[in-house]
């Protein structure tokens, strides 16, 4: 499966998201984009999204890019799946694309809570 992976910049994504999918023996059988990896940084996103099979969007904090990022994704019918940490407000408007939503409370939890999803697709 083709997996988009979205975040605000301001999350710490690469020790939050990125290296704790990258270490997840048990999800190295997806191909996976992370945007903001040095090698991705020019590619036209949202010409990917349109061709992924599903975009995971970390939406523990808000950001316009991200927004724009899940719109693309709704419009091209791409699945959506939103992650988040435990006690972060998440915005209301998110159930409008998606009724796909992780709340996690560490790393370890995220990864088998994403292989689970993926699993009962």
């Amino acid at each position: 499966m083709n997996i988009y992976v979205a975040h605000s910049n301001k999350f710490d994504y690469i020790k939050k998201l990125y290296e704790p999918i990258k270490n997840a023996k048990s999800l190295s059988i997806h191909n996976f984009f992370f945007p903001h990896d040095e090698v991705n940084k020019l590619v036209k996103t949202k010409e990917i999204i349109k061709n992924y099979d599903l975009v995971i969007a970390e939406v523990s904090l808000p950001a316009t890019g991200l927004g724009i990022e899940l719109g693309w994704a709704d419009d091209s019918s791409t699945q959506i799946l939103c992650i988040h940490e435990k006690g972060s407000k998440i915005s209301s408007s998110l159930k409008f694309i998606t009724n796909n939503f992780i709340e996690y409370d560490n790393s370890k939890d995220l990864i088998e809570k994403i292989e689970k999803f993926l699993n009962s697709l």
